[in-house]
């Protein structure tokens, strides 16, 4: 009698350590009655539903504030009180606007709340059949409890972890949770403690799909604790990781801030020193703040981003999380998943043994398109004749001792049942025998469904002439087969050793090797069972299959390598059958394919693990748990970490790579939602076309970088030297936004758009460690922001003491910086550089870049307004200018040409 009010026993063996009775007896279940409902209604309360929590997001108006959490920002918002306190609300004004569309811009890039831990909570509700006081009845998933006796039918999807205590030919597709490519038959043995999670048989888990035959289980985990669950607890427990790219920004800002803070108090203190009033040195101490935080370049960073994601869109990888792109072009690792990312995901047989010929066969998935050849043949061409008997035999037995059929939407096959018996109608397609005429002029009369314990499927067809065809394991018709088909439907005796040697070389390639075998019946027999087949077998033959590698993704495999990107395949399926897709892709370093086990990991410490990770090219048999750690290792390691996959096992080590890629066509729910990046074709191909934008990004970044920050050099270097030396400022603050903002992204977002550069994926990726700033980009910056510096100093002082007028003199000195400006753009840019080359060795081959002429038409056009018209003139002080002040602006033109050839020598790779 169940008492109720006490916990349910536990047990110190794992579920599929104990037998199917104890598995009940620890749940205080019964088999035949099921749980009762005060029972029920205790676990309830005990347990819960069976659900996953979920995490709930924060509000909009809390992720908006939290943009205005950065350094720079800060410095902002405090210069903007300090101008409202000193009753300059223009000046505060503008300045508070720009921290308002920095924060608008990274508000709307997060605005997507993240919905993987609610598409896993959706994997676990359905519907599901469980017997309660007796009663067989179907009730929401989400009302089970553990010892719930639930009952699992073909295409039912599993509500819950259960032991099975009862099954009759149970196949599941545990592709999703394990990465086995293929429907796993289950057992209700007890098995050992330390077998890995796709090869506990004896188990039934969330998530995953019945493809074939009935079974009863006893639940022994819900919600949360279930597998699935505690794949979603690690990802609740994930945090949201930086990029290379974020991270570098939040260094620099952490630098800048410093160095800001420290010049402007030096500024006040020095100013204040020298007898100069505090107003003026408060003014003096916002313009060099403001002139050093350069505004525009959040901005251009996100502006770059986007334009990045478009350019990707184009070539199928869609960008949830705009620093994704940049840190996809710096992978230094990528870890793939094997079934349905490397590979078709569809199972095809590739081999056939009959009649002592080895044949291979063409084509891949269910499409029907592709040969059968004679493997012997120099050169291998296709069979022209009639099929020779023994392999139409052979063929015909794979396609009428099956309960598949195929389906064709469009121009894409599908299979409607087993993969594996998919492929063998898909063969026997290739050899033009269609399963609808066969089944309607060979009937089948009778069936022997596959059973574990004898791991083979019979059936018995025709009327007139009953016949057996018999498919199975090698090991079981092997022993039952007396004679084999021989070439001109001769029956010599069964020759085992020769065929056991053609399983080895198939299995040595990583086929699955099905043997296929027949028997004449009785006549007028119109039922089979076990006893009918167990001696007097003819072998036909033997079918090899495999899930191949997409050739594209060979392709793009070795683009990755050329880049200096290693290729990693991480998968549950076995170890032999990876290596093999791993020889055929050429995922090797050199030599041959370094593959681990799951069970080998699980007993290696941190450091023999990062060892491991270095020197491994597979990993197979990994659980769920193990992928995060593997990529967790590879960071530790210093590399960054790009991690494809398309299955719930894949989603923790997606959140935890630096950039997660999931298959949006193919992938599940989960996998895309914890993903900063989707395939729409579903193909590894699109992931080096993504590599590559991501290094054209980084590259524009990097140009960008090198173009705005000489500018707040020169200006942080004009306004900390005027007020050492108790000078008029030759720029005030708010003409300094008016350059870092408008103007700079006028002529800065024109480089988002350049081509990439002359052999960008031959060069290996940069160094994880190397700075945003480099040594190279610091001197240039240093070198252009002395000639900015000496410029409008130099341009203001002039201009002041000959015209007499210090807007005047202010606005010169703008516009000739400008001016400067356009030169130095061009000088970075492709158009510059395709200019030069023309005119050096007297062709034409300037790039087309119309957004860098706008840019620079529009640049232009902005600064005659900033100078010429009135209501410019009262909001930023400035003034218009003669005829002859305008050519003045521009002879600095002259010298910035020189400067920006020096410039491109210390630093070639902004070039």
């Amino acid at each position: 009698m169940l008492n109720i009010m006490e916990p349910v026993e536990e047990s110190s063996r794992s579920e599929h350590e104990l037998s199917a009775q104890e598995s009940i007896d620890c749940f205080d279940s019964d088999a035949k009655r099921g749980l009762t409902a005060e029972a029920v209604t205790h676990r309830y309360e005990i347990y819960g539903w069976n659900q996953l929590p979920t995490k709930p997001g924060k509000p909009a108006w809390l992720r908006f504030l939290l943009q205005f959490h950065q350094p720079l920002l800060y410095i902002l918002l405090i210069a903007g009180g300090v101008k409202a306190f000193l009753g300059s609300w223009t000046n505060a004004a503008v300045i508070w606007s720009v921290t308002v569309i920095n924060a608008g811009i990274g508000y709307m890039q997060e605005a997507k709340a993240e919905g993987a831990i609610a598409s896993l909570a959706k994997a676990v509700i359905t519907e599901t059949t469980v017997l309660r006081d007796g009663q067989t009845l179907r009730i929401p998933s989400r009302e089970l409890v553990p010892g719930d006796i639930v009952m699992l039918a073909s295409g039912d999807k599993v509500p819950a972890d259960m032991r099975l205590i009862n099954i009759k030919n149970l196949q599941a597709d545990e592709s999703a949770l394990t990465g086995e490519s293929v429907p796993v038959d289950k057992s209700i043995q007890p098995l050992p403690a330390d077998i890995s999670l796709a090869e506990r048989t004896n188990m039934a888990y969330a998530g995953s799909f019945v493809t074939f035959g009935q079974g009863t289980g006893v639940v022994v985990a819900t919600g949360a604790a279930t597998e699935v669950g505690q794949i979603s607890q690690s990802m609740v427990q994930r945090v949201n990781l930086s990029t290379p790219l974020t991270r570098k920004f939040a260094k620099f800002s952490r630098i800048l801030l410093y160095g800001i803070l420290t010049l402007a108090t030096l500024t006040f203190a020095i100013g204040l020193g020298q007898g100069e009033s505090w107003i003026d040195m408060f003014e003096a101490a916002v313009a060099l703040a403001v002139s050093a935080i350069p505004e525009g370049l959040p901005a251009v960073v996100t502006i770059t981003l986007a334009i990045g994601v478009n350019r990707m869109a184009r070539r199928h990888a869609i960008i949830r999380k705009l620093p994704a792109v940049e840190a996809l072009g710096g992978a230094t690792v990528i870890c793939s998943d094997k079934t349905g990312t490397l590979t078709e995901n569809q199972m095809t047989v590739q081999a056939i043994y009959a009649g002592g010929e080895i044949y291979r066969v063409s084509g891949s998935g269910y499409s029907p398109k592709g040969d059968i050849c004679l493997t012997v043949r120099n050169p291998v061409s296709p069979l022209e004749d009639e099929l020779p008997p023994t392999l139409k035999e052979c063929l015909i037995a794979g396609l009428l001792c099956n309960d598949s059929q195929l389906k064709q939407t469009g121009e894409d096959w599908s299979v409607v049942g087993d993969p594996t018996e998919g492929a063998l109608i898909t063969a026997a397609a290739k050899a033009s025998l269609s399963q609808s005429s066969l089944t309607a002029s060979i009937p089948r009369l009778d069936a022997i469904p596959f059973e574990s314990q004898y791991q083979y499927m019979a059936t018995l067809h025709d009327p007139v002439s009953p016949i057996i065809y018999v498919k199975g394991s090698v090991e079981a018709l092997l022993s039952r087969c007396s004679q084999m088909m021989g070439r001109d439907n001769q029956k010599p005796p069964l020759d085992s050793a020769e065929i056991e040697k053609t399983v080895r070389k198939m299995t040595e390639k990583g086929l699955r090797v099905l043997a296929f075998a027949k028997k004449e019946a009785r006549a007028h027999q119109h039922s089979i069972d076990h006893e009918d087949i167990e001696t007097d077998l003819i072998f036909l033959g033997l079918q090899g299959m495999i899930d191949p590698p997409r050739p594209e993704a060979i392709a793009a495999v070795h683009a990755c390598q050329a880049a200096g990107i290693q290729v990693k395949m991480i998968t549950g399926d076995h170890i032999a059958t990876a290596r093999t897709i791993a020889q055929r892709m050429g995922i090797q370093k050199a030599g041959p394919v370094v593959a681990f086990e799951g069970r080998q990991l699980a007993s290696m410490d941190d450091q023999q693990l990062a060892q491991a990770v270095e020197e491994g090219d597979v990993f197979a048999r990994i659980a769920p748990t193990q992928k995060l750690r593997l990529v967790e290792a590879l960071q530790a390691n210093g590399e960054i970490v790009a991690m494809t996959g398309d299955g719930v096992n894949d989603a923790p080590a997606l959140k935890q790579a630096d950039i997660g890629t999931a298959m949006g066509k193919g992938g599940t729910e989960v996998a895309r939602e914890a993903a900063d990046m989707l395939l729409t074709d579903d193909n590894f191909a699109s992931v080096e076309a993504a590599v590559e934008e991501g290094r054209t990004v980084y590259q524009n970044l990097r140009k960008a970088i090198a173009f705005l920050l000489p500018v707040n050099g020169g200006e942080s270097m004009t306004i900390l030297i005027s007020a050492l030396l108790a000078r008029d400022l030759p720029i005030l603050s708010l003409q300094i936004l008016w350059l870092n903002l408008i103007n700079s992204l006028t002529m800065t977002v024109p480089l988002a758009f350049e081509p990439k550069a002359n052999g960008l994926m031959q060069h290996p990726p940069r160094n994880p460690n190397e700075p945003l700033i480099t040594g190279k980009l610091l001197r240039r910056i240093l070198v252009v922001s002395l000639f900015n510096w000496i410029l409008i100093f130099g341009l203001f002082e002039w201009a002041k003491s000959t015209t007499g007028d210090i807007t005047v003199a202010r606005t010169m000195a703008i516009q000739a910086l400008v001016a400067a400006r356009i030169v130095y753009l061009l000088s970075i840019s492709q158009l510059g550089l395709s200019l030069f080359h023309s005119l050096r060795h007297r062709t034409v081959s300037i790039i087309h870049a119309p957004i860098l002429v706008m840019g620079i038409v529009g640049a232009i056009a902005l600064q005659l307004l900033f100078s010429q018209w009135t209501v410019m003139n009262q909001l930023f002080e400035t003034a218009p200018l003669t005829w002859m002040q305008w050519l003045i602006c521009l002879l600095p033109m002259l010298p910035m040409l020189p400067m920006a050839a020096l410039a491109n020598w210390i630093d070639p790779s902004q070039s």
